[in-house]
């Protein structure tokens, strides 16, 4: 690992504000460890609000610039990045499951996403489009046009401690705009590496260097520094409900633009008459997967009553099979828990959903033999009701809930039944089903699935989601719009003035 951490640029002690240049920064010093043996990575001194306000100044100077560049020429800035990211995959990959515990596979999946999303950056940087809309005055040409809106604040998590950044960076970047990304500090390795390779990317190009910034810090400082900065234009903040709507009353004050990706409490319903094979394994990724700490985990499954044994008993069954430990071991399909903190919010869940009447099944225990370190844990199964409060709740962690329904209304009904509003799906064969569950009467989440499950979104569709989930949008689709600032444009090219709605003001 240490071979891997030199190539990406990690030092024993790292400095955690970036602005076309690596800051001198002198705030706390933060030990960074890995969840799969406890052991430290390295250290960070994080930035300080001095830092902060370097950093701010510079990412809004290099904005007034690099709005000029036109959109494709921003492209291909982030078609070098994407390839020189595909020279350090592995590495990153790597980092990323010793930093965050995710298995190596969803680690370079994690990477590959970035890359992906240069891709898509590319294209979307030749098609910022404006519509022409035909003007109810004669000689008049009207239209709309997309300009860059100023410099983007970016908040990402811990559980995909680079794509998000991806996200939102590369289309902000082909948008003409400039950012100030402050990742998690359970995961700012990764962000410092990723800096890293674009820092080398921005040297070799006559560009302004400060256009992909970074600050690390607690969210005490920094993010406060942040989401009140009124020249952040936009902040995009992917984490839970309870910081979301931190974010949205500070940039409220200002009017500030905010893009929120929040809590998940994503279902599943199988119905009667699905294809169960082909439901169990949606639900075991999507439960499992990532030890349960995506916004998009499954948490849920609503069941009809005629299959809820059966399928019950399957899922069981396939949960004992699960491999537990170290995320880089062949054949592992689940490491740790990120941190201590998220093992104590597991245990909490465990002893309210005892307390409120429901029933565990299957696992409820964190692993003290036979794995290195104090992270791991057994994902769980418990048969409980929608209405109980810890279902209602988003744990990020590898618990999942069985819920019995008799019908496709009561299984819409129970689905919408909770204050989040992301990812769903539902496993039938019937048409009328599927086509009720997506329409303006069926799930009022932001993704709606028919046949797969609710997690591994793709890049290509617009991602977010509804109520407490936050409204917002990233990645593919029109997303891009999110990012800079519209105008409707009306040219006069006749003799005379006629107003709009047939007003007549004239003077003689």
């Amino acid at each position: 690992m240490k071979e891997i951490l030199e190539k990406l640029g990690i030092k024993e002690v790292n400095h955690g504000a970036y602005c076309g240049e690596w800051l001198h920064t002198t705030g706390e010093e933060v030990d960074v460890y890995s969840p799969i043996d406890d052991s430290i990575l390295a250290k960070v001194k994080t930035a300080t609000a001095a830092d902060y306000d370097i950093v701010a100044k510079k990412a809004l100077e290099a904005f007034k610039i690099w709005r000029n560049f036109p959109a494709p020429k921003r492209g291909e800035i982030i078609r070098l990045i994407g390839l020189e990211l595909r020279k350090y995959k592995d590495e990153l990959g790597r980092l990323v499951t010793m930093e965050m515990g995710k298995i190596y596979t969803e680690g370079l999946g994690e990477v590959q996403e970035m890359i992906d999303m240069a891709d898509l950056a590319v294209g979307m940087s030749r098609q910022l489009y404006g519509a022409t809309i035909q003007s109810e005055r004669p000689e008049h040409r009207m239209f709309e046009q997309y300009h860059p809106l100023g410099v983007i604040g970016i908040i990402s998590s811990f559980n995909f401690p680079v794509a998000v950044w991806a996200w939102n960076a590369f289309v902000a970047g082909v948008c003409g705009d400039t950012m100030i990304w402050k990742p998690s500090t359970s995961t700012p390795l990764t962000a410092i590496a990723v800096t890293n390779i674009v820092h080398k990317v921005l040297e070799e190009q006559d560009v302004p260097k400060a256009i992909f910034n970074l600050v690390i810090g607690r969210g005490s400082e920094i993010g406060e520094k942040l989401i009140n900065d009124k020249n952040i234009h936009l902040v995009s903040a992917t984490g839970s409900c309870q910081m979301g709507k931190r974010v949205h009353q500070a940039a409220a004050k200002h009017y500030g633009r905010v893009i929120l990706e929040l809590g998940g409490n994503n279902a599943i319903i199988v119905m009667e008459d699905a294809n169960i094979e082909l439901a169990l394994k949606a639900v075991l990724f999507g439960a499992v997967g990532t030890a349960g700490q995506r916004c998009t985990s499954t948490r849920r499954v609503l069941i009809h009553e005629d299959v809820f044994d059966d399928f019950a008993q399957k899922l069981e069954k396939a949960y004992g099979s699960v491999p537990i430990g170290n995320p880089f071991d062949e054949g592992v399909l689940m490491g740790p828990l990120v941190n201590q903190s998220a093992v104590r919010a597991y245990k909490n869940a465990l002893e309210k959903i005892e307390e409120q009447g429901g029933e565990i099944i299957y696992g409820g225990e964190v692993l003290t033999e036979d794995v290195p370190g104090n992270c791991y844990v057994l994902p769980t199964i418990a048969i409980a009701r929608n209405d109980m409060q810890i279902v209602q709740e988003e744990t990020f962690a590898p618990i999942l809930y069985l819920i019995k329904i008799k019908n496709i209304d009561q299984a819409i009904e129970l689905h919408n039944d909770v204050p989040q509003g992301l990812s769903s799906a539902i496993f039938t064969n019937n048409l009328q089903y599927a086509e009720q569950f997506l329409s303006d009467r069926g799930s009022d989440c932001g993704i709606a699935n028919v046949n797969i499950g609710t997690s591994g979104a793709e890049i290509g569709g617009a991602f977010g989601g509804e109520k407490e989930t936050g409204g917002g949008r990233e990645a593919g689709s029109d997303a891009w719009k999110a990012y800079m600032r519209r105008q409707t444009n009306t040219i006069n090219w006749g003799k005379t003035i006629p107003l709009a709605q047939g007003v007549e003001f004239n003077i003689d």
